[in-house]
């Protein structure tokens, strides 16, 4: 029976697991992972665990009887540093730091990304954290609870739910980003005008083109950053979220193709036919979108049922509509499909209502919603999608008229 070690004790990396043993491989699975905690949930970390609403055990997917169960080896809080791949049937060999020798014929790599760093003076000062892992929500929860002024650095997903939950603590949040609109990269214009306004009202200061030229201190703890235009920001507690940077060094050092991510084709495989890669850490081609590298749940998800079917030589399930989620304050945003290359938006509702969506378009083809404390929307979007179906422009702005009602036109 062939050894399957997976590297990145993750979400993707457990389901890596759970998936082989219900595809009925009784082979041993060794699954290795940096953190000393039982793979958990990351989501909740800059939302419900962040605000003190759930704990640890919320947070958990399974109990260590669980492992022990389905004959699942963890080996927690090592990392591998050296990896050498199966030849001429001998099997391959990863070694961790603490010299731990891990042989296999199966490799996943499920290793995700780290926060990315930012280079300025004071950058290491006490009190500039980042939020990535368990650890450090816990870390940025306890400095939370004492700290008077917060600033973020980052107007991206991360950095606003860690926003939206520090200012419901009543902290007093400014956030700052280069760009000229929050969360520039994934939304329309028009959803970020929304989420700009939405955070002011909630008393949030929001800086947005506007570059930080460095953080400042006392006793080495952060008490300021400072930005390029000269203002000086009191801040006890600095949170940065600029991006996430995908984990390629065990890849690299393997000679595995790597390009933004660990290249994967549509079916976790990677450059070597022994490895195959799922979650945060790879980058496939799309055929619409070309390049891509999706960070959220549903991929890592699905992807890693994609990896351990390939891993079996089993036909993989059909790729699904993709989705994603984010919670700031009272603010549900739902997100199904994706809207890279889109050519038109389509408003339902009003943005000042607080529920509404977005609806995107290529070429008069619905590819893609943003729906704001509007769950129907995004479920129909999410049907026609999954259908192949579509919804014209005209016929989609008529708030009258549900979306779930054009489903009945869809075979």
């Amino acid at each position: 029976m062939s050894r399957t070690l997976i590297i990145g004790a993750s979400q993707a990396g457990l389901q890596v697991a759970t998936t082989l043993r219900e595809l009925g491989d009784e082979g041993p699975i060794t699954l290795v992972g940096c953190e000393t905690h039982l793979p958990y949930q990351r989501p909740p970390l800059s939302k419900a665990y962040l605000a003190g609403k759930v704990g640890l055990e919320g947070l958990t997917f399974r109990g260590e009887q669980w492992y022990r169960d389905n004959a699942i080896d963890l080996v927690l809080g090592e990392k591998v540093t050296e990896v050498t791949l199966p030849t001429d049937g001998s099997p391959g060999i990863a070694i961790t730091a603490a010299g731990r020798p891990l042989e296999f014929e199966r490799l996943a790599l499920t290793v995700g990304g780290r926060a990315r760093r930012i280079a300025v003076p004071g950058s290491d000062l006490d009190g500039v954290c980042y939020l990535r892992h368990l650890d450090d929500a816990g870390d940025l929860r306890s400095r939370m609870d004492s700290a008077e002024n917060v600033v973020v650095i980052g107007g991206g997903f991360i950095g606003l739910e860690a926003a939206a939950g520090a200012r419901a603590a009543g902290k007093r949040v400014t956030v700052v980003d280069i760009a000229d609109r929050l969360l520039a990269r994934a939304v329309a214009p028009v959803v970020s005008e929304f989420y700009l306004e939405a955070h002011r009202r909630r008393g949030t200061e929001v800086l947005l083109g506007t570059r930080i030229e460095q953080i400042v201190g006392s006793d080495g703890h952060v008490t300021g950053v400072e930005l390029a235009a000269g203002q000086t920001l009191p801040a006890d507690l600095v949170l940065v979220g600029v991006g996430l940077q995908p984990r390629t060094e065990l890849a690299e050092q393997m000679g595995l193709a790597v390009d933004g991510g660990i290249v994967v084709s549509t079916d976790a495989r990677t450059s070597h036919p022994a490895v195959v890669a799922a979650g945060d850490c790879t980058v496939t081609t799309h055929p619409d979108h070309g390049s891509l590298r999706l960070e959220s749940v549903q991929n890592a998800v699905a992807q890693a049922k994609v990896a351990a079917s390939t891993l079996l030589g089993v036909v993989p399930p059909a790729a699904g509509i993709p989705w994603f989620w984010s919670d700031q304050a009272d603010l549900k945003l739902q997100v199904a499909g994706l809207n890279s290359g889109y050519d038109d938006v389509v408003v339902r509702g009003e943005p000042d209502s607080e529920s509404f969506s977005a609806l995107y378009y290529h070429d008069g083809q619905l590819i893609s919603t943003d729906s704001i404390n509007a769950p129907r929307d995004y479920m129909a979007v999410r049907k026609i999608l999954e259908r192949g179906g579509n919804v014209s422009p005209a016929a989609a702005a008529n708030p009258d008229i549900p979306l779930k009602d054009h489903l009945k036109a869809i075979a």
